[in-house]
């Protein structure tokens, strides 16, 4: 079967775009559920970032609820139904079940619109790594790239994604089962910064420890040094929970570094953040490609 001319790009809210680029590239994006002392949030914008991480600091512990089968399908079917192919960008599949449940409604679609096209990719990233993933898959679609090159490109491309991080307190990756107890007691050390990566199968991974703040923040541009790959089109992103000055100091320690001046800066919206916590700031680039011992 040929490509279908038209498809429509599909993420969920673990990716972290900011609201422009969604708009001008018209990337559908699939709400999670948080509930918050009680009150449920269907979208990001039923609660700002600065709002959430309060309550967090007051003690509030958010949950947030996986997308159904049935919500997928009530997402990709309209525009099944306009005859226009599917692709859908998940949230790693090692860090939550979404994937591997987007993929059998995919499965299940296909049986029944068998002239169309469902398919999932598992980004192997979270936050805006996984947006930045969506991006350049928006942005070779508006070059006029088929369903199928976009695939390629993403399947080749997305261990070259590069994530590193620092958090201020492990405890809420430990409570969400993103990390071991093990790898938690990073974080147990006086004034330690833990560093942290995700990994070939998207995965979070301490990597190393790191004494103080600011030394931690330019750790990350070290790990950038080591794994940048110097480009035409530089495009970096951070994003932060509720730290923009600290966010603010990495993106400018970057550009005097590697002399890049786009770099999109955003929340860590709440559905990642309630699995962050507060205070983490996070570094993504396009670079080298992953190895096993990363």
């Amino acid at each position: 079967m040929q490509d279908s001319k038209n498809y429509v790009i599909f993420t969920d809210s673990t990716s972290d775009i900011p609201k422009d680029i969604l708009d001008k590239f018209q990337i559908k994006v699939i709400p999670i559920e948080l509930t918050l002392d009680g009150e449920n949030y269907i979208k990001d914008s039923d609660i700002s970032p600065k709002d959430f991480y309060n309550e967090i600091r007051n003690g509030k512990l958010p949950k947030t609820t996986c997308i159904n089968h049935a919500t997928y399908a009530e997402n990709f079917e309209p525009f099944l139904n306009k005859n226009e192919d599917v692709l859908y960008i998940s949230f790693s599949g090692s860090l939550s079940s979404l994937y591997n449940i987007a993929k059998k409604t995919a499965d299940d679609l296909s049986k029944i619109y068998h002239d169309n096209k469902v398919i999932v990719v598992d980004s192997c990233a979270a936050s805006m790594g996984q947006g930045m993933l969506v991006y350049f898959a928006a942005k070779l679609q508006k070059e006029g790239k088929s369903l199928n090159e976009v695939v390629s490109w993403l399947e080749e491309n997305k261990n070259r994604l590069q994530h590193w991080f620092t958090v201020d307190d492990l405890t809420h990756l430990k409570r969400g089962g993103r990390i071991s107890p093990a790898a938690a007691a990073f974080g147990g050390m006086l004034n330690i910064k833990p560093i942290m990566n995700v990994d070939l199968k998207g995965k979070l991974v301490p990597v190393g420890k790191i004494r103080g703040r600011k030394a931690a923040l330019l750790e990350l541009v070290n790990k950038m040094e080591k794994f940048w790959v110097a480009e035409e089109n530089k495009f970096i992103c951070i994003s932060h929970a509720d730290a923009i000055e600290d966010a603010n100091f990495l993106a400018e320690k970057i550009s005097e570094k590697f002399g890049v001046n786009n770099i999109v800066i955003n929340y860590i919206t709440p559905v990642i953040g309630t699995h962050t916590g507060c205070g983490t700031v996070a570094l993504f680039f396009l670079g080298k490609e992953k190895q096993a011992e990363d």
